[in-house]
């Protein structure tokens, strides 16, 4: 058994504890019985934590682990793993570590040997791509969207080609905003979906065009929100690569190792095509 091996025994394991995004019947059997058993629970508010606590009659102690803290308290709770303790972390919702924090916890305790084991359960982006109606085979995860409209705007023109469905995490107060900048970048055609308060009694889905959801969200919107875009429709490029080059890198401010990988996805190049023409391109111009 190699040193590792024997340090991993006696050391506790940390578990991601996926927890309701709303209702709290979603709460599995294991993932209760494990914040029950485990000697400490790491949760992003406790303050969230401590009513689904009660509702479950759950007396383990609670700590707080969120984004502010993450690095010290990460440290704190390697030690007390190292002790041979077990933890749970949790989210205030869905899955911990996606988009939330618990990553950087993760990663110290692969670093020294400590065991991870995860509770599998709700979380929101699985949930509103699995009911949105927009193509599962290929899809992408973006977190939130920018809150600032020009790299928001710069965010959402990378997609214009984009094959597969994206999801997003937005806040209730931009989305009007952002859904305007989709009609803006994508098109008044282009898919999405707009899943709002899941799970919850007022949960809503919607499904239509940009230029509808702009419509139908243009008042007050409350709630938590997972906007998804669906892909572009595909057809050939009428443009030249040379000439898609330089307009990127007039239309937006990547640099070309990112603007070399957006085309080559676009024309279902190889991305070093894409580059001697990025250099043919760089020749022409000097």
């Amino acid at each position: 058994m190699s040193a590792k091996d024997a340090a991993s025994e006696e050391n506790g394991t940390l578990y991601l504890v996926a927890t309701p995004i709303g209702n709290l019947e979603d709460l599995s059997p294991r993932a209760l019985r494990i914040l029950k058993e485990v000697d400490l629970v790491a949760a992003e508010d406790t303050r969230h934590s401590r009513k689904l606590f009660n509702h479950y009659g759950i007396s383990t102690p609670l700590t707080s682990y969120f984004q502010h803290n993450e690095v010290t308290k990460g440290e704190q709770l390697l030690q007390t793993l190292q002790e041979g303790k077990d933890v749970a972390l949790i989210s205030d919702a869905g899955t911990p570590a996606i988009s939330d924090p618990g990553c950087l916890l993760v990663q110290r305790c692969h670093e020294v040997g400590v065991p991870v084991s995860a509770i599998p359960g709700p979380s929101a982006l699985i949930a509103a791509l699995a009911m949105a109606g927009l193509p599962t085979e290929r899809f992408a995860f973006e977190g939130f969207l920018p809150a600032k409209t020009h790299a928001r705007c710069q965010a959402l023109r990378l997609l214009r080609q984009e094959l597969r469905t994206t999801v997003f995490y937005e806040a209730p107060h931009r989305l009007a905003a952002a859904l305007q900048d989709v009609l803006t970048e994508l098109g008044e055609e282009r898919q999405v979906a707009v899943v709002r308060e899941l799970t919850k009694v007022h949960e809503e889905l919607f499904r239509g065009t940009a230029a509808e959801a702009c419509e139908h969200f243009s008042g007050k919107v409350r709630g938590e929100i997972v906007l998804l875009i669906g892909p572009a429709e595909q057809s050939t490029p009428e443009e030249s690569v040379r000439d898609a080059l330089r307009r990127w890198r007039k239309e937006t401010d990547l640099p070309m190792r990112e603007i070399v990988k957006q085309v080559a996805k676009i024309y279902g190049l190889s991305g070093s095509e894409v580059y001697r023409e990025s250099l043919a391109l760089r020749d022409e111009e000097e």
